[in-house]
Order: structure tokens, then C-alpha cells, then sequence
């Protein structure tokens, strides 16, 4: 079947990256794997909308309209209004890494983080994407995902970051069945050897979980134990404002 013209425009806007935010019309052409000549027409018309923004070094970017676009989602939006107050306090508690991130697919999107000038250094970012095996935030929204899901995870090549990170799907599981006892994930090193993750789940109306909150501190002179009862206390005040079941309920 022929390809659509979404199908090309999608494949346009896909080509842009995190390590690739700008990129010529014929890189752009060479990455999105179509011809000059229809990349020069759907690039015209993307930098009509505003999804595309064309910078005076005649390099392109993502446009203000595209991500006016995208804060709409409503997983993101109501969410994050919902969890900044708890995210800003836990913050101003830990002066660390606070993210807040969802579950997509086999992956987990972060959809905010706060950070501060001494916090330890991370590699994600809001809009962000990593594994579910080797985060915390990941760890949390695995081990309450359906179990078709968990089980697609525990049977794909799992990858290693550090020699910390969990690959071994046995370990996984019972990783999984912890954070389902507990109420919380530790990460410890799984991503880089100098940081490790604290993190707990984000509850709905339904009593799921529709989201999960971290706090990403130093692993050298951090004891995980200390940040787990503010990070349950803020994900419990998120998942209270979105509606949440007490936890007596459960």
C-alpha cells in the first residue's frame, strides 16, 4: 500500500531529535528517507502552520504551534497541573532531581521535571523517553502495567546501561513483585553509576496508576530509605488532587 501524505509529514517530523533539534533541508530529506523535492514541498508547508520554524541559518526546528499542539494531551496537561504543587515541594525538600513520567507503549515519557544547580546530573528530559527495566519511574509503571505488557518486557532484550542495570528477567520479576509490595522502586545506579532513583506511583480515579513521581539524588552519599516517605507523601497528595480511592480503600 502506498504511503499517505500524514504518513510523509509524520516521517518529517520524526527526524528531529533530542541529539538532532536542527537539522538542513537536506539532512532532513536523507533522515525522513524521502526525496529532496517532496521534503522541500512538506517543509513549506509544516513552516506555513507553524510545526516547523526555519532559523536564519536556514536550519529547521520544531515550531511553538506543534508543541502548543502536544501540551494539549490530556495525560500531560491535567496531570502536571495537577502534580506541579507536589513536585515543587518535594523539591524544595530534596534540592534534587524531581521527574514526573507516564507509561508509553515499553516505554516511559517523562512529562515534567524540576531540577536545580546542584542536583546531580541526569539524562533525561521532559519529552524524554528510556526503558521501563531501568528507572524508577519505569519500575513503578511496570509493575502495575496489565501483565501482557510486563510479560512483553520481560521477554525483549533488556538493555544494560551500567553492570547495575537489571538484564536478567527472573531478577526483573521479582524487582516487579517488590515495588507491588512496597509501594515504591529503587533504581540504584541502573543508568548512570553516579545517580540512583526514588520513586513511587501516581493513582486515578480508578485506583490505577496512571503516572509515577522520582526523585533522582547521588548515589555515593545518598541512603534511598530517607526520600521514601516524601516521595510516597507527594505521589499520595498528586493521586488525592486527580481523585484517587483513599488507600484504606485498596
Amino acid at each position: 500500500m502506498a504511503e499517505t501524505v500524514t504518513g510523509r509529514v509524520l516521517r518529517v517530523l520524526a527526524a528531529f531529535s533530542a541529539e538532532r533539534p536542527e537539522l538542513g533541508l537536506t539532512e532532513l530529506s536523507r533522515r525522513a528517507h524521502l526525496p529532496l523535492s517532496t521534503t522541500h514541498r512538506l517543509v513549506g508547508e509544516l513552516s506555513e502552520w507553524g510545526a516547523l520554524e526555519r532559523g536564519t541559518d536556514g536550519r529547521y526546528r520544531v515550531g511553538l504551534r506543534l508543541w502548543e499542539v502536544g501540551a494539549l494531551a490530556p495525560r500531560g496537561l491535567g496531570l502536571r497541573e495537577s502534580a506541579m504543587p507536589f513536585l515543587e515541594d518535594l523539591y524544595e525538600v530534596t534540592r534534587q532531581n524531581v521527574q514526573l513520567a507516564v507509561l508509553d507503549g515499553t516505554d516511559v515519557v517523562f512529562v515534567e521535571r524540576i531540577s536545580g544547580r546542584g542536583a546531580v546530573n541526569v539524562i533525561t528530559r521532559v519529552g524524554g523517553r528510556l526503558p521501563l527495566h531501568a528507572t524508577g519511574v519505569g519500575l513503578v509503571l511496570l509493575a502495575y502495567a496489565p501483565p501482557e505488557l510486563q510479560e512483553q518486557v520481560l521477554a525483549s532484550p533488556l538493555k544494560r546501561y551500567t553492570e547495575r542495570t537489571m538484564c536478567d528477567p527472573d531478577e526483573l520479576r521479582r524487582a516487579l513483585a517488590e515495588v507491588r509490595r512496597t509501594g515504591v522502586a529503587v533504581s540504584d545506579r541502573q543508568i548512570e553509576l553516579i545517580s540512583l532513583s526514588v520513586a513511587a506511583p501516581v493513582r486515578g480515579v480508578q485506583d490505577e496508576v496512571v503516572a509515577a513521581l522520582s526523585v533522582v539524588v547521588p548515589a555515593e552519599t545518598s541512603d534511598a530509605r530517607a526520600y521514601v516517605p516524601v516521595v510516597r507523601a507527594a505521589a499520595r497528595g498528586i493521586s488525592r488532587v486527580l481523585g484517587a480511592p483513599e488507600p484504606r480503600r485498596r
